[in-house]
């Protein structure tokens, strides 16, 4: 996540949340999801409303699938177009879609508004994206609508009420974080916080997350707050003076970003220690676990490009084969990854190094079952068989 985050900077731009509370549920849709999805609304600060798109007809076949991108500068990013470029090859291979083009404003919000009315004006039957602002867009994907092209963002919501973001709850996220420090340490312990950049969107929701299992126990006391700013040389040189200026145990080190690998480095530099540590696992995280098993101690999730790729996917697909989405916000649960399970993520070309590798979950994070729910007349993805996800070793 640690590189995601660094080119997700304006496109999480979402609406800040003022409680955790339950998203408005305009349609009374969200009541009726299977308990795992209806949990991810809970807090969610995206404004929910009914999907825009429930007497939408799809063109005819072949269809020309085109992606919106803010930002191709670091390998989550790049590796999300991958994949979504090797799923909708399938459905070229089988004559279902006749091409796949890909833009990249490179994070200027200007350029990608005129790369997505230039997919317009090329008559793309769908624009999939990840969006570099939540608001700037706007105008944009409503002409998209007028103009009968469903769009999809995914790793950001935006406002438009003609958009499908396909997103995960970031509040829920450190939510579950903190709960699960208080699951390992029944008898309480003393918590850091490592947050990335102060003020973001994503850091203010994941804190108050945070924040609210920490009200639900008082045995989990916060030893200090730093911000690591999702970057690996930054975050380990304020965790370690965290340390140095701590010389209570500390436990626990919450952090919702990917660099848990610097963190452990940073403990056991300075001798303490291993605490038990949240946040998105990695590459290089399981290669020094492997490498360092005494060092290493986690329980987190794992925010990753290939399940973005494919959810992503598996929407705009499901859209144009004639299945509508009930809401406009789709939430996909973060998969969990415990400690005793790291050996099921690890591959032999993970090294403390591989921070361009990013771990494959061992199943499906959203099965077929579950995204029927999202969509009535549901039916199976076409072109869709996650046994045929690349292995993270894979060239």
């Amino acid at each position: 996540m640690r590189t995601m985050m660094r080119g997700l900077l304006a496109a999480t731009a979402i609406l800040s949340m003022a409680t955790f509370a339950q998203a408005q549920d305009v349609s009374g849709v969200i009541q009726g999801l299977p308990d795992l999805l209806k949990a991810q609304y809970d807090g969610a600060p995206q404004k929910v409303l009914p999907s825009a798109w429930d007497s939408y007809t799809p063109p005819a076949k072949p269809w020309k699938w085109c992606h919106s991108e803010s930002y191709q500068g670091n390998p989550w990013r790049v590796t999300v177009t991958t994949e979504l470029k090797r799923l909708v090859d399938g459905l070229i291979a089988d004559g279902t879609v006749a091409s796949f083009e890909v833009s990249d404003s490179n994070n200027d919000a200007s350029q990608q508004i005129n790369q997505i009315r230039a997919f317009i004006d090329k008559g793309c039957s769908i624009i999939t994206s990840i969006p570099g602002s939540a608001t700037a867009l706007d105008d944009a994907i409503d002409a998209a609508a007028k103009a009968g092209i469903p769009f999809i963002t995914a790793a950001g919501s935006v406002t438009s009420p003609n958009a499908i973001n396909v997103d995960s709850n970031y509040a829920r996220w450190g939510y579950d974080m903190m709960a699960a420090i208080g699951k390992e340490l029944p008898d309480g312990g003393n918590v850091l916080l490592v947050e990335g950049i102060a003020g973001h969107p994503i850091v203010v929701q994941e804190r108050e997350g945070g924040d609210k299992a920490l009200a639900e126990n008082a045995k989990l006391k916060v030893s200090r707050s730093v911000n690591g700013n999702w970057t690996a040389n930054v975050t380990k040189t304020v965790v370690l003076q965290a340390i140095a200026t701590n010389p209570a145990q500390i436990d626990a080190v919450w952090t919702t970003g990917s660099e848990s690998r610097v963190v452990a480095e940073a403990f056991a530099e300075a001798g303490r220690p291993a605490p038990l540590i949240t946040g998105s696992l990695t590459g290089d995280a399981l290669g020094y676990w492997k490498a360092n098993p005494d060092k290493y101690r986690f329980e987190g999730h794992a925010l990753l490009p290939h399940w973005t790729a494919q959810t992503l996917f598996r929407v705009g697909a499901r859209m144009l084969d004639g299945q509508k989405p009930k809401l406009n916000t789709l939430m996909i649960p973060i998969p969990a990854v415990h400690n005793a399970d790291l050996g099921n993520w690890y591959k032999d070309c993970m090294t403390p190094d591989a921070v361009s590798v990013f771990p494959v979950p061992p199943q499906d994070p959203m099965p077929e079952e579950l995204m029927d729910a999202y969509f009535d007349g549901a039916k199976p993805t076409i072109g869709w068989d996650y046994s045929k996800t690349p292995d993270a070793c894979a060239k």
